[in-house]
């Protein structure tokens, strides 16, 4: 592969990236500006209410996974991340203006929908462009840039939140400080639109199409020799990609994809992002230690991402989703543990920190990795789409449980349920996780 090539490639990758950064800005911004928006709305004494607060964007990324697949089939990779960045912009403007909850709820669910496009077509479109040697790593930097879009949100949120026991800024912190939080999002929201007129069409796509790249897109030969001879895509009839997702060929894989998609988010970690208040509160600390510590879990999960980018390649898919899973379950059954005996300060925030930290070498890069190469190119728009729903539908069933089981479990029983997901999970990762390191897509 060229220099040239290289850097081309770098480049589409980057910007399809970007999806991933405003889908971990969007997801998590909302557990910084929590505290307050609450206060706005008059909902902090309404659990129902805050709820359907913190479930609303996650609504609508099912709508988006749901309807991305499909579309990026009929329609192509491209208009569809453009797609993205566009109901991202939108979203990051309005929800920030509306003073009413309703209409606050309804620009949740714009990001939300984002979100879910963006979820399913980024890491598929990153797939379908990169060479095997470097696909892993390459589709791992959709999960780099999430973590960085994550630890923007929390650092944004850190700096916009004002002495919360001053209480004239507490009054800034509730009028104006979280409308601030969401309209951050807009500048790297704007650039990701712009930025996406400048990338090609698919590969696979454009040759499943028969069409010829515009002048100026083409790819060189050897990074573009992965896709050649390959089992192309079959578009235009919806319902026959649909029924050989659930043929006998392919019904294993997609369970498989559908478990490692739904187990990303139910080993527990992402409660961690959503409820930070409760967790580090129940941990001992402030509202203005929370947003230290939501930072610093924020560093972790960067630093060990930048990890996978190197180890996913080394090491192979298969050992790090069985290192998370194992990893994972250790961790919480001691941090059960320590809820349990009542512990607060320095130790609860380094079983945190452990848990992050782990997920983010592991189960946060290796499973879009992982779903963007198990299906075969004829149905991989759909079964990505249909993963990514499942995903979603995980991500909405753990968020709006938790704080049920937090009050029914406490803190250590439900840190000890996700412990045993998570043995649970590493006994059917070892029988059914096939490792993908290296191999062709087709392979």
């Amino acid at each position: 592969m060229t220099q040239y090539t290289k850097s081309f490639l770098y480049f589409i990758c980057g910007v399809s990236a970007m999806g991933g950064l405003l889908f971990g800005y969007d997801w998590v911004v909302i557990g910084g500006a929590k505290p307050f928006y609450e206060l706005f709305f008059g909902i902090s004494d309404s659990p129902v209410m805050q709820g359907v607060a913190m479930t609303t964007a996650l609504v609508g990324c099912l709508v988006g996974a749901m309807v991305a697949g499909a579309a990026a089939d009929r329609y192509g990779r491209k208009p569809l991340l453009t797609t993205a960045a566009v109901l991202f912009t939108v979203s990051a403007v309005v929800t920030g203006l509306f003073n009413d909850f309703v209409l606050f709820n309804v620009a949740r669910f714009i990001g939300g929908v984002g979100i879910g496009v963006a979820s399913a077509l980024s890491p598929m479109y990153i797939a379908e462009v990169s060479p095997a040697e470097i696909r892993g790593r390459m589709v791992s930097l959709n999960q780099m840039t999430i973590v960085l879009g994550i630890l923007a949100a929390q650092v944004v949120n850190m700096l916009l939140a004002r002495d919360t026991a001053v209480a004239e800024s507490q009054a800034w912190n509730v009028a104006w400080g979280w409308r601030w939080m969401f309209w951050a999002e807009t500048l790297p929201a704007a650039t990701f639109l712009i930025m996406s007129f400048f990338i090609p069409e698919s590969p696979v796509y454009v040759r499943a199409h028969h069409q010829h790249p515009p002048k100026g897109e083409e790819f060189k030969e050897d990074s573009n020799n992965h896709i050649r001879n390959q089992e192309l895509p079959s578009f235009g009839d919806g319902s026959g990609v649909g029924q050989s997702l659930l043929s006998h060929k392919y019904r294993n894989i997609l369970l498989l994809g559908l478990f490692i998609a739904v187990f990303q988010q139910w080993c527990g970690t992402n409660v961690i992002f959503n409820y930070a208040q409760e967790i580090f509160v129940g941990a001992g600390f402030d509202v203005d230690g929370m947003f230290i510590n939501i930072v610093i879990t924020g560093i972790a999960n960067v630093l060990f991402t930048f990890v996978a980018l190197y180890t996913i390649e080394k090491w192979g898919r298969r050992t790090l989703m069985l290192l998370g899973a194992g990893g994972l379950g250790i961790i919480y059954a001691v941090l059960g543990y320590c809820y349990y005996q009542q512990l607060t300060g320095f130790a609860m925030v380094a079983l945190v920190v452990a848990a992050i930290s782990v997920y983010a070498m592991t189960l946060g890069p290796v499973t879009w990795t992982l779903l963007a190469e198990i299906f075969p190119n004829r149905i991989r728009g759909v079964a990505m789409a249909t993963c990514t729903f499942a995903l979603w539908v995980g991500c909405c069933t753990l968020t709006f449980s938790f704080p049920s089981m937090n009050a029914a479990l406490g803190s250590s029983g439900t840190f000890w349920v996700y412990a045993a997901i998570c043995a649970f999970a590493f006994v059917f990762l070892w029988i059914n996780c096939p490792e993908t390191k290296g191999k062709e897509l087709e392979e």
